[in-house]
């Protein structure tokens, strides 16, 4: 059985996705980041990079979203683009743009933004934009095609979802103005009970959602250095 360890966020929810999608069976293992339990030595010795989501699989572990989303396309044989050079071309190119751009720089933006202390408007700038451009391009990829590999639904949706339910919170309120495909895709996959599903397992634990002194601890570790 698959052990599925994750948080309410936007890596851990496209990874959620894929197991609802697929039926694939799993016990959902609760990793509250705001109380620290990520950096925990039972969690880090799955993910020795401290951050959700994670996975066990048997002798198999797998640690990273991308990865995860890989592995379980493999296993199942589900959500992927025709076995041709350039289908999966495609595929491994749009799946680690979102693991290489639009995740760090959505995060960043989030961060900078909303959590960083001041001085810092330069790293608001800096992370906006990137984020902004980021978010254009596959604005820009689905005004051309249905979903991101063209006519048919895959792990790449997936992956792009999981970061689209926050676009709100990582670019502002009038967001959805400027990305409408993307926005498009998100209403599509969040009408699909497999995603209501994925949104549902936040309710089978308490996670913490206060931001207070200790979730700012535990979240942003970082900070210790600057208090010395």
């Amino acid at each position: 059985m698959i052990k599925f360890y994750y948080h309410p966020s936007p890596n851990p929810a496209k990874v959620a996705l894929f197991l609802e999608e697929t039926g694939t069976p799993y016990d959902m293992v609760p990793v509250d980041t705001r109380k620290g339990e990520q950096h925990g030595d039972a969690f880090k010795a799955i993910n020795p990079n401290a951050k959700t989501p994670a996975m066990t699989d048997g002798d198999a572990t797998i640690f990273d979203s991308n990865a995860m989303l890989l592995y379980l396309a493999e296993k199942t044989g589900k959500f992927l683009p025709a076995n041709t050079p350039a289908a999966r071309g495609q595929m491994y190119s749009w799946l680690m743009f979102v693991a290489s751009g639009i995740g760090p720089y959505s995060g960043q933006a989030v961060h900078f933004k909303h959590f960083a202390p001041e001085p810092k408007e330069y790293a608001v700038n800096r992370y906006d934009f990137e984020a902004w451009r980021h978010w254009g391009i596959i604005n820009d990829q689905l005004a051309k095609h249905k979903y991101m590999l063209g006519d048919s639904y895959t792990l790449v949706d997936m992956a792009v979802w999981g970061w689209a339910r926050a676009v709100p919170f990582v670019l502002g309120a009038d967001a959805w103005d400027k990305l409408p495909h993307v926005k498009r895709l998100l209403d599509e996959i969040n009408a699909r009970p497999a995603a209501q599903r994925a949104e549902a397992l936040k309710t089978q634990h308490a996670f913490k959602t206060d931001m207070d002194e200790a979730a700012r601890a535990a979240m942003f570790p970082q900070n210790a250095r600057l208090a010395k």
